[in-house]
């Protein structure tokens, strides 16, 4: 792996789930000081803000945002710590996906989608997506969540910054698991 992404995947820790390995804070809505965050991470990979811009700008899954004069960075969405990333409520498309390792179907079939050590539920957009996602937990499955039903009945739903949609819980009434994949 190279150093660039060993890098990024250490500053989507601090961002998302521990700023105090490396001594600092995150405001209320997830913002980290971005001179800060260079000096804390220099302490176990070379940052400069040149790599840093490099590393948001070529995420391959947009993990990260700087507000509008760089001076401030934050990770989209993966949270489990308690911040507000201001995210606006939005009326999701019929169908959403999730995708999971087939050992964790039984558990879902019986529980339904929770966000376990995040703040919510994530979900994709596209079969492909979800895939992908999947595939990183084993042999991948793919459940289709009914989202339009869900939000008519009262469950919100929220696009994150690079478009992974977000939800507190999906109930298993929601979840179809013997869907036509052919027909999405």
């Amino acid at each position: 792996m190279s150093d660039l992404k060993n890098t990024s995947k250490f500053i989507s820790l601090i961002l998302r789930h521990k700023p105090e390995v490396i001594g600092i804070t995150l405001d209320e809505h997830g913002w980290a000081d971005v001179q800060q965050l260079i000096k804390g991470v220099s302490r176990n990979y070379q940052l400069t803000e040149e790599l840093l811009e490099q590393i948001v700008a070529e995420d391959e899954k947009q993990r990260y945002s700087f507000n509008e004069d760089h001076t401030l960075i934050r990770a989209n969405q993966g949270h489990s710590i308690p911040v507000d990333v201001e995210l606006e409520q939005v009326i999701p498309p019929q169908y959403l996906y999730h995708g999971t390792g087939e050992k964790f179907r039984e558990s879902i079939d019986r529980i339904g989608l929770i966000p376990k050590s995040r703040l919510y539920v994530h979900l994709s957009a596209d079969l492909p997506t979800a895939l992908k996602v999947g595939s990183r937990h084993g042999k991948p499955f793919v459940y289709r969540i009914r989202a339009r039903e869900m939000s008519e009945k009262g469950y919100p739903f929220f696009l994150s910054a690079n478009g992974v949609w977000l939800t507190k819980q999906v109930p298993v009434a929601f979840l179809e698991s013997d869907w036509d994949r052919k027909s999405d």
